[in-house]
C-alpha cells in the first residue's frame, strides 16, 4: 500500500501542533474522536444518536461508566477550533425526532465538543485525576480519507491504478465516455481550458455513476471532486488522470504537463491541509461501513469496499500513544470499524453482519502487514428505525422486521406512503463467511437472496416523548459497546 509521504516542513508542522495539543491536556484531558464512512454510511445520524443518548441518559448498559452511576455530568461546550464548523447537532435531531426525517450527508469537516464529569474506579486515578474529559467529535467525508493515500502517489501512478480500476467489469461502461474522449486527445498537444474541463465533467460523471446506489462502489477519489464546496471550479479540481501515459517526460504546456501540474496542486490545496489540520490529530477513529449495501449490489460492489478498507486502514497508525512518542507524531491507538444499518435485519443475523465485515477488514489488515490491536468491528444501528416481530406463512413461522418505509419506495408493485408500517422478511446473511468469500473468488454469483437485503429505507422511529423517562431517548442497536471501546478506557 502506497505510504503518506510529508515533507521536514510539513512534519515540523505536525509536531508543533501535537505540543500544543498536550499542552492544552494539561489544562483540560481531550480526546479527538474522528468519525467518517464510507458511501451513505451513516456518520451524521452516527454522532447525532451517539451525543444524544449521552445527554439524554439514553439505554447504555455496555458503557461501563454510565452504567456504574461514576458519570455525574455531560454537556455540550464551544468547539475549541475557531476555524472549523460546529457539528450542526441540534438541527439534525430535530429532523431525526420531531420531523422524522434522515439528516442530510457530510459534505465537509465539522466539530463537536462534548465535556464528561465522572468519578474514576480507580482510588490512585481520583488522587490525580481532575475526573473530567473533553470529547472533541470531528466529522468528514470518508471520500477525503480515501484521497490520502493521493500524497504517496505521483501523476504517472495515480493514472495508470485509476486507469486499471476503471477496467474493472463492474467499471468499464461507467467509465466508456471518459476513456474514450482521453483515447481521442493528443496528451502532448498544447493544454487549453476547455479541453481541460472536458475531460475533469467526463472523469467526475463517472465517479458519479460508481457511488450511485445501483452500483455501491467505495472507492473514488478524488474525493473532493464528489463535494467540491468552495474549490470547485478552481484550477487544483480541473484535471482527470490520463489513460495509457508512457514513461516520457511531459512537454511544457503540454495537456499531460498541465493536469499533472493540477494533480499535485490537489494534493497540496486540498489533501495536505486535511492531513494536517484534521487528520494527523486524531486520537481515535469510527468508520462506518454500509456492507448490507454492497452485499445486496454483488461481487464487485463487495470487492470495492474490501479494497477502500484496506486503503482505509493504511492510512491510520495504530498503537498505543505514550507521552513523549505523541509529542512528534499522534497515534490512533483505537479503530473501530462499525457495520450499519443492523436494524435492517433480524437480530439473529447481526452476528453474521459482523463476521463478515470482519473477514472483509481482516484482509486488509493482512494486505498492508500490521497487527490487528487496537481495530475492532461491530455490527451497530446508530438508530433503530425497525422492530422485530413473527409472521406464520403456513407451517413456518419466519422473523420479521416492521418498520415505516420512506415514501416513495417499493416492494415489487408495492409502492408506500411514508406513513404505513409494513413487516419485511430481511433475509437472510451467509453462515460462513470464509465460504462465502471462498465462492466470491473462485468467480461464483452472489445468491439472488441478498439482493434483496437493504432493498427498503425507512423512516425514523416514532419516539413518545412524554412516555420517555427523563426525555427523549433514541432506540439503537450497540451504541453502548462502541462508546465503551472508544473512550471506556480514558474513564477508568
Amino acid at each position: 500500500m502506497t505510504p503518506i509521504h510529508t515533507s521536514l516542513g510539513d512534519n515540523a508542522r505536525l509536531t508543533l501542533d501535537n505540543i500544543t495539543d498536550r499542552a492544552s491536556d494539561l489544562v483540560q484531558p481531550t480526546l479527538r474522536l474522528g468519525v467518517t464512512g464510507l458511501s451513505r454510511a451513516g456518520k451524521t445520524v452516527f454522532i447525532a444518536s451517539l451525543v444524544h443518548n449521552l445527554l439524554h441518559n439514553g439505554r447504555l448498559p455496555f458503557f461501563e461508566a454510565m452504567r456504574s452511576g461514576r458519570i455525574s455530568d455531560i454537556r455540550l461546550e464551544e468547539q475549541p477550533d475557531d476555524q472549523v464548523p460546529r457539528f450542526d447537532y441540534e438541527t439534525h435531531i430535530d429532523r431525526l425526532v420531531d420531523e422524522r426525517i434522515w439528516p442530510d450527508s457530510t459534505r465537509a469537516v465539522s466539530e463537536l465538543r462534548l465535556t464528561l464529569h465522572y468519578q474514576s474506579a480507580s482510588r490512585w486515578n481520583r488522587m490525580f485525576s481532575r475526573g473530567s474529559i473533553s470529547i472533541d467529535i470531528v466529522d468528514y467525508p470518508g471520500e477525503w480519507l480515501l484521497d490520502l493515500p493521493l500524497l504517496g502517489q505521483d501523476f504517472r501512478s495515480f493514472s495508470r491504478e485509476t486507469e486499471a480500476r476503471a477496467s474493472s467489469p463492474a467499471r468499464a461502461a461507467l467509465a466508456k465516455g471518459w476513456m474514450e474522449l482521453s483515447g481521442s486527445l493528443d496528451y502532448d498537444a498544447p493544454a487549453d481550458e476547455k479541453t481541460l474541463k472536458a475531460l475533469h465533467e467526463s472523469f467526475s460523471a463517472y465517479l458519479t455513476a460508481c457511488r450511485a446506489d445501483e452500483h455501491s462502489l467505495s472507492t473514488l477519489p478524488p474525493g473532493r471532486f464528489l463535494m467540491p464546496g468552495d474549490l470547485e471550479g478552481s484550477p487544483a479540481l480541473t484535471f482527470a488522470p490520463l489513460p495509457g501515459l508512457g514513461d516520457e517526460k511531459f512537454k511544457r504546456g503540454s495537456l499531460a504537463a498541465q493536469m499533472e501540474r493540477r494533480f499535485e496542486a490537489y494534493k497540496s490545496v486540498v489533501v495536505k491541509p486535511f492531513f494536517r489540520n484534521h487528520f494527523a490529530r486524531l486520537d481515535r477513529q469510527v468508520v462506518l461501513v454500509d456492507t448490507l449495501q454492497a452485499l445486496s449490489r454483488g461481487p464487485e460492489a463487495i470487492a470495492d469496499l474490501e479494497r477502500a478498507l484496506s486503503e482505509v486502514l493504511s492510512c491510520f497508525r495504530p498503537g498505543r500513544n505514550s507521552w513523549l512518542s505523541s509529542l512528534a507524531r499522534r497515534r490512533i491507538d483505537r479503530v473501530l470499524i462499525a457495520a450499519t444499518k443492523a436494524d435492517h435485519l433480524h437480530h439473529e443475523s447481526h452476528d453474521r453482519l459482523e463476521k463478515l465485515t470482519r473477514r472483509l477488514v481482516n484482509d486488509a489488515i493482512k494486505t498492508i502487514g500490521i497487527s490487528g490491536a487496537g481495530i475492532d468491528v461491530m455490527a451497530i444501528a446508530s438508530v433503530r428505525a425497525t422492530r422485530e416481530a413473527t409472521v406464520e406463512s403456513g407451517s413456518q413461522v419466519l422473523p420479521v422486521i416492521v418498520g415505516t418505509p420512506i415514501k416513495g419506495e417499493k416492494i415489487g408493485a408495492e409502492a408506500f406512503d411514508g406513513i404505513r408500517k409494513t413487516a419485511i422478511f430481511p433475509g437472510d446473511l451467509p453462515a460462513n463467511p470464509e465460504a462465502f468469500f471462498r465462492m466470491l473468488k473462485r468467480g461464483g454469483d452472489v445468491p439472488e437472496s441478498l439482493a434483496d437485503i437493504n432493498a427498503v429505507r425507512f423512516r425514523p422511529p416514532e419516539i413518545d416523548i412524554e412516555a420517555s423517562e427523563g426525555g427523549v431517548s433514541i432506540p439503537h442497536i450497540r451504541l453502548d459497546r462502541a462508546l465503551q471501546f472508544l473512550i471506556g478506557d480514558r474513564l477508568a
